[in-house]
């Protein structure tokens, strides 16, 4: 409903970005620098100062984006207002999750919540946690899952469930028939971990330098980017590795890996992350909430 050209010009304002709008707004960019010029032509008057591939508001964009601002928050409060009357649920959501919770939790979550609201659009970006928590303080995503504690204090993070992290590895290993595993036997091994970035890395690296006894001593064999990879490597007998619980059921049954419970046990939040705004659309709320008892439901034991 709201005018087009407006909404363009306020996600390139926000995130000082042509190709960040773009893609926030699943547009191309020429099609984003269309509307912002027929918006300029309106206004007869430059918004933007473009130079060396980058952008700034001139005075007269910062205005408007001040007003924009206002606009969209009171488009918002009447949506909700009129949806919250009629009971319906519809619009569109975008969404960003770090690898694991993407590939092993939102798929079942994401599916019942669209069958309950099937009029509502759901966008899905992976990254790894830092480039979640990145997209949510740009505005690039509506509400970031994310794998590992969130340190950017002007976000809401809202903790939806522990995750248990287990070590693995392949049948046969001298460590296959340990029910427990410390971390100076784990060290003893070549080790197979996620990248830089990944909240699956940086809780072990955190783990390991609780221990007075490790300075900087883990043997990386690989560095790979998923639990896909991982496991593949740790199957492949080419090392041993840390992974959620969550992430090995169908190997497990398959009987390709053996998951041994860590001494002391590690565990992590999986929570989800949104910018402190003063009004959502309904549908973000209605998800959030549906997220959650999700969550209740299916916690560990």
């Amino acid at each position: 409903m709201a005018d087009r050209r407006l909404q363009v010009f306020h996600t390139v304002a926000r995130l000082l970005s042509f190709t960040k709008a773009a893609e926030a707004l699943h547009m191309t960019q020429p099609a984003v620098t269309f509307q912002v010029r027929q918006l300029e032509d309106y206004f007869n008057t430059r918004l933007f100062d473009r130079t060396h591939n980058r952008i700034s508001l001139t005075e007269a964009g910062a205005r408007v984006y001040q007003y924009a601002d206002k606009i969209f928050e009171i488009y918002s409060e009447m949506e909700n207002a009129v949806r919250e009357m009629t009971g319906e649920i519809s619009g569109s959501v975008t969404i960003g999750a770090s690898t694991t919770i993407a590939e092993y939790m939102l798929p079942a979550l994401l599916g019942d919540f669209r069958a309950k609201y099937p009029e509502v659009s759901i966008h899905l970006k992976v990254a790894n946690t830092d480039g979640i928590v990145s997209m949510v303080e740009n505005n690039a995503i509506d509400l970031g899952v994310v794998e590992a504690p969130v340190s950017n204090k002007n976000l809401v993070v809202d903790e939806c469930r522990r995750d248990f992290l287990v070590a693995i590895v392949p049948p046969g290993h001298a460590k296959a028939d340990h029910k427990k595993i410390s971390l100076d036997e784990l060290l003893e091994f070549p080790f197979i971990c996620r990248e830089e970035g990944s909240g699956t890395r940086e809780v072990i690296n955190e783990y390991m330098a609780g221990d007075a006894n490790c300075q900087a001593c883990m043997n990386i064999a690989m560095e790979l980017g998923s639990p896909e990879a991982v496991k593949g490597a740790v199957e492949a007998g080419m090392g041993i590795s840390v992974v959620s619980n969550a992430t090995i059921q169908k190997e497990l049954r398959l009987g390709t890996l053996v998951a041994i419970d860590l001494d002391p046990p590690l565990d992590r939040p999986f929570s989800f992350v949104h910018q402190k705004q003063k009004f959502r659309v309904r549908v973000m709320e209605e998800l959030l909430e549906f997220a959650r008892g999700y969550c209740e439901a299916h916690r560990e034991p």
